[in-house]
C-alpha cells in the first residue's frame, strides 16, 4: 500500500533531484523511494564483510598481508 507524503525541499535541491531522476529514466517518486530504501536497508553480514575488506584494501594502512614488526611500525 502506497501513501502520499508532502515534503518541503530547497528549490535548487529539488531541481537537481529532478535532473538526476530524468538522467536515470525514473520518476522523482521512484528516485526518492530508492534512496530511502538504501538509507533504511539493513546490510547483510556478507555485504558488511565485503565492505570492510574493500575499506581495508583501499585505505593507506593496508599491508597486503605482509607482517609489520614493532620496530618498523613505531618509527619516527
Amino acid at each position: 500500500m502506497n501513501e502520499t507524503v508532502t515534503m518541503t525541499l530547497d528549490a535548487e535541491l529539488l531541481g537537481r533531484a529532478r535532473e538526476l531522476a530524468g538522467r536515470q529514466g525514473v520518476s522523482l517518486d521512484a528516485l526518492v523511494g530508492r534512496c530511502l530504501e538504501q538509507a533504511v536497508a539493513k546490510p547483510s553480514s556478507a555485504s558488511a564483510v565485503r565492505e570492510l575488506i574493500e575499506l581495508f584494501e583501499t585505505s593507506g594502512g593496508y599491508s597486503g598481508g605482509r607482517r609489520i614488526g614493532r620496530d618498523e611500525a613505531y618509527t619516527d
